[in-house]
């Protein structure tokens, strides 16, 4: 398998926010991990704060602790994927495991039959002996279901194909390229 080099990488510019509300930030934040942040922590402490209510000092860490981790780990480069961060890297893969993958048939003209997707079985299998251990044998085979038979499209009978090979010369070509109004052209 061919590998190539992303040199694009070198050229990628990142707007840096080098001093906030006068505190000097020194080298910068990039502004693209402080959205992430900002997002991130007003998420997660708005739904706290919505359920939980105002945490005591015990209970800090937990309202800080994941939106620091997902702003910190999330927004490096990811080394799949030279254009994309971390995060995009989760989106991504929980996307798959959640709704899977539809095929594109013909270009996107041709809409796949749900048999053609990949069934949840395939996509979790990896993780199945995890999921056995966390959540026990009983509910793993529940969540991981089987073929779904309705979804199988009905075949039908066998299609003959009769294949006949033929060589078509520059002439033939010439005269299948040629305008149809003007026969006989020639340059």
């Amino acid at each position: 398998m061919r590998e190539g080099m992303t040199y694009t990488r070198h050229f990628m510019l990142e707007a840096r926010q080098h001093e906030l509300f006068g505190v000097d930030l020194g080298q910068g934040i990039s502004r693209r991990t402080m959205l992430l942040g900002a997002l991130a922590f007003t998420l997660w402490d708005g739904i706290g704060l919505a359920i939980f209510g105002v945490p005591s000092l015990n209970w800090l860490t937990a309202y800080f602790l994941p939106p620091l981790l997902v702003t910190v780990l999330g927004a490096q480069p990811s080394k799949r994927c030279d254009r994309r961060t971390v995060l995009a890297g989760w989106v991504i893969a929980g996307q798959y495991q959640v709704s899977g993958h539809r095929p594109i048939i013909r270009g996107g003209r041709a809409v796949a039959h749900r048999s053609e997707w990949i069934p949840r079985p395939a996509r979790w299998e990896r993780q199945a002996p995890a999921l056995a251990r966390t959540l026990g044998a009983a509910t793993t085979e529940r969540l991981l279901g089987g073929a779904d038979v309705q979804d199988v499209p009905p075949a039908g009978p066998a299609v003959e194909m009769k294949t006949t090979a033929r060589l078509y010369g520059p002439d033939y070509l010439l005269k299948v390229a040629a305008p149809r109004g003007r026969k006989g052209r020639t340059r």
